[in-house]
């Protein structure tokens, strides 16, 4: 070995060594462009985006794609769409979604771990169409809502059925963004809305509750109905998402130290009778679309 050895980057005397994005020699550096952190269970994790979406139907996600111009992007073996809606300020609104692979609560729990695992969205909206049951609401219609009634935990007795509900509320800071979206707009909303073939309509947008449990309710007399209307005569319309959506974004919060936000909302397709059909779903589906496209700025 040499008595003396002057050296500006790395020397090594026998044996083997080996380098990974490193740089040697006087003034070196290593820039890695484009660098996309990993978790350790083998996850890309994209930056961190404003707003997700998860939707469930067809009509629904072509919905909030066109009416936010998302692009497909795949990720992880899974299917996003993702893009940029320009706000006030010095940076666009960031914004990824997801289509659930089934309706109901479960399949909408999994599409939120997969939002929160790949892209962790401060706000997460449920986007899409719901039964109207309330005599304030019309086909057309659009709920924005922040609170929740869960009513499927239930009581199988002999002759009759309790029902449990439970009511979940997003954080306030969602609550006072919606506030002050009707504070501007009125409440109810009434803003036009163009569809892609040039019609117009006004919907009214209102804010309230959504009732959600797992049954697809074709009857106007239906019981659960009935007790929607006891547990809370303010519910506007039913879906059968918003209680997986509400219940995972709360239970987030104990391992993610903060409140994780969301809200739902739900364009109405149909008044949750024995004549509910498709035929007003791509009319809700895109006024729901764009009244997220008009909150933005609100939860941004």
């Amino acid at each position: 070995m040499p008595e003396s050895v002057h050296n500006e980057g790395i020397a090594t005397f026998g044996g083997s060594t080996q380098f990974q994005q490193s740089a040697i020699g006087r003034g070196a550096s290593v820039e890695v462009a484009g660098a996309t952190d990993r978790a350790d269970d083998g996850i890309d994790v994209r930056p961190r985006c404003d707003v997700g979406i998860i939707t469930i139907l067809a009509v629904e996600a072509s919905a909030v794609r066109l009416a936010l111009g998302l692009r497909s992007q795949r990720n992880g073996g899974l299917n996003f769409d993702l893009g940029e809606v320009d706000m006030e300020g010095p940076h666009p609104a960031r914004l990824v979604a997801t289509r659930t692979l089934n309706q109901g609560q479960r399949s909408t729990v999994i599409a939120f771990d997969h939002l929160r695992r790949h892209y962790d969205p401060k706000v997460v909206v449920l986007v899409g169409i719901g039964g109207g049951i309330h005599r304030r609401i019309s086909i057309g219609d659009v709920v924005e809502a922040t609170r929740v009634a869960y009513y499927d935990l239930r009581k199988e007795m002999p002759q009759q059925t309790q029902r449990r509900g439970e009511e979940k509320e997003a954080p306030a800071a969602i609550g006072h963004a919606v506030n002050a979206f009707f504070t501007d707009h009125g409440e109810p909303a009434r803003l036009p809305i163009a569809d892609p073939g040039g019609t117009s309509r006004t919907p009214k947008i209102l804010n309230g509750l959504i009732g959600s449990g797992d049954a697809v309710i074709a009857d106007g007399d239906s019981e659960i109905i009935s007790y929607l209307s006891r547990f809370n005569d303010k519910i506007l319309a039913v879906d059968m998402e918003a209680g997986g959506l509400s219940q995972a974004c709360h239970e987030q919060s104990a391992i993610s130290n903060h409140l994780q936000g969301w809200m739902v909302i739900r364009g109405i397709s149909d008044d949750a009778g024995p004549d509910k059909n498709d035929d007003h779903q791509a009319v809700a589906a895109w006024h729901a679309a764009v009244t997220l496209r008009r909150i933005l700025p609100y939860l941004v």
